[in-house]
């Protein structure tokens, strides 16, 4: 089985979680993900199966949309709902659309961003939420992300009695981006304690919560011999300049060679009988292998 799967991921499991119950109800081992949503955090999950392993990292690079609240007037250890609060400053007097709007596109484009304690970051072998449970602390790298877009999608909610404001908003972001971090950052602009009170990922590797599948609907389909949560290569790669491979190119293309061709695009997809066995790179006078795809067959 090879292709794409936009998978709606629930709250309150992992997204290894889920490729983990993939493996089960397709009964193929070879399924990967183009991005970690924390287990708290539902929405796009897109998967990978078979030869589309490889389309991994060019999946992943894409933009990010996400919805979601932020709390004002507490900050917590993991910068989420799920941790404990270690900061409170009582909101007496709710920040205005305005205050809130010019903290985010101050927030808009290149900025940087240093990992939360609780999460699957690296150092030195061992991830950081590793570090945090053992009540250790380590240096963390700091990164660069973009920001497209960060707005408020409605007005925000002041509860008058504990002294705290929800806002509702939407982010367009770059890989590698921790919400829950901006969340953290857009209250540090506002000088108030701030945690991300819930996220849904609306939109990633250019798929929409709209086309999604949950494991439930993949699991009846397959049940009943159907796929049309499969996502063929074919249909991925329609963007892309295609060419159709003679049986003498073909030929080539098995043995990695590379070919001449009249195209004139930085990035082609080869096709034998229909479907893409090969996505090319020009160099020079000719069109070199950038990924080889030969054993797909959608």
């Amino acid at each position: 089985m090879n292709g794409i799967i936009p998978l709606y991921k629930p709250r309150g499991v992992t997204s290894a979680d889920c490729v983990y119950q993939l493996r089960k109800i397709l009964h193929e081992k070879k399924i990967g993900h183009t991005g970690t949503l924390d287990p708290e955090v539902d929405g796009v999950l897109v998967i990978c199966v078979g030869q589309a392993t490889k389309l991994v990292n060019r999946l992943m690079i894409s933009h990010k949309v996400y919805q979601g609240q932020i709390l004002l007037g507490q900050e917590t250890t993991t910068e989420d709902a799920t941790g404990e609060v270690v900061k409170q400053k009582p909101v007496d007097k709710p920040y205005s659309d305005q205050q809130i709007s010019t903290a985010m596109l101050e927030l808009t484009g290149n900025i940087k961003q240093q990992p939360p304690m609780f999460s699957a970051v690296k150092i030195n072998g061992k991830k950081l939420y590793e570090y945090a449970r053992a009540g250790q602390s380590v240096e963390r790298p700091i990164r660069d992300v973009e920001i497209y877009q960060f707005k408020q999608t409605e007005s925000t909610i002041f509860d008058e009695q504990l002294h705290q404001q929800t806002i509702a908003f939407e982010v367009e972001c770059s890989k590698g981006t921790y919400i829950r971090t901006l969340a953290v950052q857009l209250g540090q602009l506002l000088q108030v304690p701030a945690h991300m009170k819930q996220l849904t990922r609306t939109k990633g590797s250019h798929f929409a919560l709209a086309q999604t599948f949950t494991l439930e609907q993949i699991q009846a389909q397959f049940a009943h011999g159907q796929t049309d949560f499969l996502i063929s290569l074919t249909n991925l790669l329609k963007p892309l300049v295609s060419v159709d491979l003679t049986v003498n190119q073909w030929q080539v293309v098995q043995n990695g060679g590379r070919l001449k061709l009249a195209q004139n695009a930085s990035e082609i997809i080869l096709r034998y009988q229909g479907i893409v066995k090969a996505i090319y790179r020009h160099q020079q006078d000719f069109y070199e292998p950038e990924l080889m795809l030969l054993k797909n067959d959608l």
